[in-house]
Parts: structure tokens; sequence; C-alpha cells
């Protein structure tokens, strides 16, 4: 069984809406329908889908939040439903639009507390907090109030946060959202080490895809409450038909460049634009151009992951 084992999951709702002055009608919305999940410690998978898709829901029910309305689910080896507060201990869960440290307290006192409420021992509390302190540089910030601190700051004081207790599992929801370049940069490259050096399992769900391609291998993509793929990220550019570029600028202006496997798409003086298969390797198409042309110099541009994703969509 994997760290996260789902199968039928369901969840559906009952929304009332007005019909006349005096009645209402009653109507059943399917949020998340049969959704298989399996998840091993370890991965990093991405989950992503659009707005009123079922991820927040699904995240919801995986943290016990919400009771599934159908299907078996386990995380963790327990119903998170029926087992909330042990399971509590062996997750943490960031919220990118909401924050779980105390407003008008110092970061530090925010810390402090969670500690006490999940009993972390002190030892282990002061090496954790040094260790995430500094690798996401909190410390010119610990003893400033929550409410001072910038969207970027927050952020990272609500991952310490979640990671102080040594979770085995976490999930982000939108956890870059709203940051600058520089503090998605920096969050990234701590998620990278917490998984490499602490095996900790992320389900990150996010709108923005830079996260998804920088983070995962293996994405799964959900609509309207259902998946609609499941697997690495370059099967997803496969079958979604995505395709990589190689920019040639050639020492002199020329026809369009003929080599096999690729398919010359444009051209701008010197410079020209060659598509060729996304799961295709480009060093042979490399070798071809450079043995027949003049080349100064090559790039490659990377499919574009939100063009995948939208041709799914329209698909499902």
């Amino acid at each position: 069984m994997g760290l996260i084992e789902a199968r039928g999951l369901s969840r559906t709702f009952t929304v009332y809406k007005r019909s006349g002055r005096l009645n209402r009608t009653r109507t059943e919305v399917r949020a998340v329908h049969d959704l298989d999940l399996a998840i091993e410690p370890g991965e990093m998978v991405g989950y992503i889908g659009p707005n009123g898709a079922g991820k927040s829901t699904t995240i919801k029910m995986l943290t016990g939040i919400l009771v599934p309305t159908g299907g078996h689910l386990r995380v963790a080896g327990v119903d998170p439903s029926r087992k909330r507060r042990a399971l509590a201990h062996r997750i943490g869960v960031v919220f990118g639009q909401r924050t779980t440290l105390w407003w008008d307290l110092p970061l530090r006192d925010s810390f402090e507390l969670l500690q006490k409420i999940y009993r972390v021992p002190s030892d282990r509390f002061r090496t954790n907090l040094a260790e995430f302190v500094e690798l996401l540089d909190l410390g010119d910030l610990l003893d400033t109030p929550v409410r001072q601190l910038s969207l970027g700051q927050r952020m990272r004081g609500d991952i310490t946060a979640a990671l102080l207790h040594d979770p085995e599992i976490l999930y982000l929801d939108e956890p870059t959202i709203g940051l600058d370049v520089i503090s998605k940069g920096r969050l990234r490259e701590f998620l990278r080490t917490l998984n490499a050096e602490r095996g900790v399992t992320l389900l990150l769900t996010t709108h923005d895809l830079q996260d998804i391609e920088a983070l995962c291998r293996r994405v799964i993509v959900i609509d309207h409450g259902t998946k609609v793929f499941d697997g690495a990220l370059t099967e997803l550019h496969r079958q979604g038909g995505s395709t990589r570029t190689l920019v040639v600028d050639l020492v002199d202006e020329a026809p369009p460049i003929s080599v096999e496997g690729a398919t010359a798409r444009r051209v701008e003086g010197p410079r020209q634009w060659l598509s060729f298969p996304a799961d295709a390797s480009a060093a042979p198409l490399v070798a071809a151009v450079a043995a027949a042309y003049d080349v100064a110099d090559l790039s490659i541009q990377e499919p574009d992951i939100e063009d995948v994703i939208r041709e799914l969509y329209s698909r499902s």
C-alpha cells in the first residue's frame, strides 16, 4: 500500500438555490468523483487543474477536514477523517492564502506555540528550527510580528511551521501565490532539499506550472473532479503533442534548414526555429544541423506546459 491510497474517492455537496419567493431547489454538486490515487513515500507529485476542478477538496479529504461521500481512503495507513488527530502528527499542510501563524505574535512565539501543540521534544525542535531558519533565511524575522511580514516572508514562516514536527507528508496548496521571482526560486530550492535529505513526500497543487516543472517528475491532472492524466511530466508532453524548439543561429542567411526529425517553422535572417517532438532527443538533431550548416550558436526552447494542459482539458 502506498503512503497515500485512494480508490473511487468521491465528495458531493448539497447546494440549495432559491426558486421563487419561498421555495428552494436542492442540487447535488460532485466536487470529486471516482478518483484513484497511489502516492509512494518520497514522491514529489504535482496535482493540477483549473479552478473548481476539485484540488482543494481532495486535499481537505486527505487531511481529514472533509469526510468522503464515497470510496476508500488511507493516508499513512489510517482513515484521515476517523484518525484526524493522530494523522496531524504525520502531515504538514500549507494553504497559500491562509496562515497557521498567530497574526499579532512574533514569528518565534508562533513556532514555540506549535512546539507545545505537537509536543515536539525540545532538542528536536531547536535542531529543526535552526535548520529551517537558515535554509529559508528567517533569522532576521523571528522577532517580527506576523502581521508585519511580507507575503513571501509569511509563506516561508508557514512552511517552517508545517515542518517543525517532522511530518512524513507535506501538502502545499498554492504555496507560491503572490510571490516574486526571487522568493519563488528560494522556496523551490528549499523544497528540493527537503525531499532529497529528509525524504518528505510532497503533494503540490498550484496554478504556477513553473513550480511543477521545477519540482515534480510526476503530474496528476484533474478536471471536473475526475482524473484525466497521471504520469511522468515527459509523458504529459507526449500525450499533449507538444514540441521542443531548436533555435539555430547560422553564420549567414540560408534557406529553411532541412534535416530528418525536425521541421523549420520560422526564419528571420540567419536565425531559424526548428520544431521536433518533445519526447525526442535533441542530440542527433544538433549533430545533423552542425554537420550540414555553418552554425554560430544553438539553443533549445522547452515546450509550454500550459499549452499541454489546455489540450488535455479540451479532450476531457
